[in-house]
């Protein structure tokens, strides 16, 4: 008998440790939904604004989107878990500029867009730029390439939603040609975007580089001091950016990837 009762608590206590055990990978699963949830409700949502302007000035060449200026910071993004919307102000495919597909300006990125059927496809379907509701987003970025300097520096869609996001408390970024979209852009009392903002953009020694000072309808550092903003820039070529407040500006395609750094940590505070 006494064996017996030995038994019968030795099982009890089994038991019982057993019990205890088990409720440990409960504990574990729920804390892993949670944290699954919270990574979810953190999903960002961010617009790229593409280019729909494909004319070199009178030079009978072709411009657009530079594909390093997107691929970078895109994929830079995407691989983050956030989610990136595509749109141009005329929707579709936007012109892709034909010197950026070149074997010399090949990158990682580029190489990766090229192999990118489901991206490529996204680019080809751009949504239209006045369809979209700055409200759906929590930040804009705007690669460049020199059409930018024609269209979106004038586009009043591109203005009025640069002007939405700044003014709601949103973050702007542009890399590149794409700081002339700022040239009109106002804060709400009235005042440039750029005035008293330390900016950077495409150099005037970079433009003369490219050999278009007399081709582009202005040039973007010009612009970017006229209007009040701090210019400043590192070395031709090399990867300069900028955050001041909500504005975030980088020199040109090297600094495509840093300027989405600096968005993302900008949205992460």
């Amino acid at each position: 008998m006494k064996s017996l009762k030995y038994v019968l608590v030795v099982f009890t206590l089994i038991t019982a440790a057993s019990c205890k055990n088990d409720k440990k990978p409960l504990k574990n699963s729920n804390a892993e939904v949670t944290e699954s949830i919270n990574k979810t409700e953190k999903i960002m949502n961010i617009l790229f604004v593409l280019t729909s302007h494909e004319d070199l000035g009178k030079t009978g060449e072709k411009t657009g989107f530079w594909i390093e200026e997107f691929a970078s910071p895109y994929y830079y993004l995407v691989d983050k878990g956030v989610k990136v919307t595509i749109a141009s102000p005329k929707g579709g495919q936007p012109p892709i500029d034909p010197k950026s597909e070149l074997a010399d300006f090949s990158t990682p990125a580029t190489e990766r867009y090229n192999k990118d059927a489901a991206t490529k496809n996204l680019i080809k379907n751009t949504v239209k730029l006045e369809t979209v509701n700055a409200a759906d987003y929590d930040a804009v970025f705007y690669p460049g390439g020199h059409g930018p300097l024609w269209d979106l520096a004038e586009d009043k869609t591109s203005i009025s939603l640069i002007e939405s996001f700044y003014n709601t408390n949103k973050p702007v970024a542009f890399v590149c040609h794409a700081p002339a979209a700022l040239k009109y852009p106002k804060k709400a009392d009235g005042s440039p975007i750029v005035k008293g903002k330390k900016v950077t953009g495409f150099s005037n020694t970079e433009e003369e580089a490219v050999q278009l000072t007399k081709v582009v309808p202005f040039l973007v550092e010009n612009m970017l001091t006229e209007n009040g903003g701090t210019y400043s820039k590192g070395d031709d070529w090399t990867p300069y950016a900028l955050e001041d407040g909500l504005l975030i500006t980088g020199q040109n395609p090297a600094s495509s990837e840093l300027v989405a750094e600096l968005l993302l940590k900008k949205l992460e505070k």
